[in-house]
């Protein structure tokens, strides 16, 4: 088999060859920005799901599809420790400089750029990681009260004026929402919701973890109202055929339908796991059809591969005694686990762990499904626990 032409395509935000089992969520988000573009009301999309299914790839296809019909988008991931103005004050930078040059829309987006000047100003030195040069003066008293929920609404509000007098939208496609600090979350729903009140057309797509919904209620209280969250999983089987089928068919290769079955024994259809198991079961393969022995051997490498980078990395960022909470939970098995079950079996109890617990939720490990549960945001990561530490030695450090 020819390895340059492998068409599998493993990676972090990889886009890739067949984007299976997505088109409904593809549609709500189409139909949600024609609406708002015409002045229709329509809700907001924070997309939710587990580490590995793609969120991140569907983002940039709505993106793409959104760009693809004159809608001006923002694209941001929300780092750690970064402020949502630093993100989003440069992209709203890009997005009012194309629409002034639109001539119906030239006086309300130079506007938005003195709001913006204004708003950069005041919160520079607040957040001192806000970095964008503007070459407009700021308008005294717009965007620049230095209070983040009314500025940022203000600000919003001018991007729209701008957007709604071009005849476009404007869409903020935001990854890793659930890394916002909750003061900012809550200002981007208030000013979010001031434009859905004024019929403006301006919106938001965002993706994050699975708390990211609770996160979103506690900012706001009204923010289920303003927002569809619609859950990204693993595909269904018939899903992560095509999957891992439609790629090899247009290089002209086949798998055996054991072979299939195999890889969807392995991977239980998470997006990434199927790109990583069909890359190494293209290459292993001498021939066409890949037969289930290809597939076999392939694991080896795919599960070294997965250890090694989608794992591994993850590992990496954790103090010993968060490493031992999450092997006590994949010793009880892939979960979610009660809170009183993992300290029962750590010998410790639930309100001495409270705080690594909630330590290895805001590092993104770990999400409560309900109260009192708790739930690996990583995919298999209960068996990469047992690989990486084997054996009963690690219960000789607890945390």
């Amino acid at each position: 088999m020819d390895s340059i032409r492998n068409p599998y395509a493993p990676g972090a935000g990889t886009q890739p060859p067949e984007l299976a089992g997505r088109d409904k969520v593809r549609e709500q988000v189409r139909v949600a920005i024609a609406r708002i573009r015409i002045g229709r009301p329509a809700k907001s999309v924070l997309m939710v799901g587990l580490r590995g299914v793609g969120k991140t790839v569907l983002l940039d296809r709505m993106r793409a599809d959104a760009e693809a019909d004159g809608i001006y988008t923002l694209r941001a991931e929300t780092p750690e420790n970064r402020s949502l103005p630093a993100l989003l004050a440069p992209q709203l930078r890009l997005a009012l400089l194309r629409l002034s040059r639109v001539e119906q829309a030239k006086d309300l987006a130079t506007r938005g750029l003195r709001a913006l000047a204004g708003f950069a100003k005041v919160f520079k030195l607040k957040y001192h990681d806000i970095e964008v040069g503007i070459d407009v003066e700021p308008e005294p008293g717009l965007a620049d009260n230095g209070d983040l929920e009314g500025d940022l609404a203000t600000l919003l509000e001018q991007v729209g004026r701008a957007a709604q007098a071009a005849k476009t939208a404007v869409v903020l496609f935001l990854d890793e929402i659930q890394y916002i600090e909750e003061d900012q979350f809550a200002a981007l729903i208030s000013a979010l919701h001031r434009c859905a009140q004024s019929a403006l057309p301006v919106t938001m797509v965002g993706a994050g973890l699975p708390q990211l919904r609770g996160l979103a209620g506690n900012a706001k209280s009204y923010a289920e109202r303003l927002f569809e969250f619609p859950v990204i999983g693993a595909l269904l089987p018939a899903e992560a055929q095509l999957a891992i089928l439609t790629p090899a068919h247009q290089e002209g290769v086949d798998f055996t339908p054991d072979a299939v079955a195999g890889i969807l024994d392995q991977t239980h259809g998470y997006p990434y796991f199927l790109q990583e198991w069909g890359k190494h079961s293209w290459d292993i393969a001498q021939q066409s059809p890949i037969t289930l022995t290809d597939v076999q051997q392939a694991s080896t490498q795919a599960v070294a591969t997965l250890d090694e980078s989608f794992f591994r990395v993850r590992f990496d960022r954790l103090k010993p005694t968060e490493k031992n909470y999450l092997r006590a939970m994949a010793e009880l098995g892939p979960g979610p686990h009660r809170s009183g079950d993992i300290a029962t079996f750590l010998g410790r109890s639930v309100n001495t762990l409270a705080p690594l617990r909630q330590s290895l939720i805001l590092k993104g490990m770990l999400w409560s499904p309900n109260y009192g549960d708790t739930a690996f945001t990583v995919p298999l990561f209960d068996e990469f626990m047992k690989r990486i530490m084997p054996g009963p030695n690690w219960k000789n450090e607890k945390p």
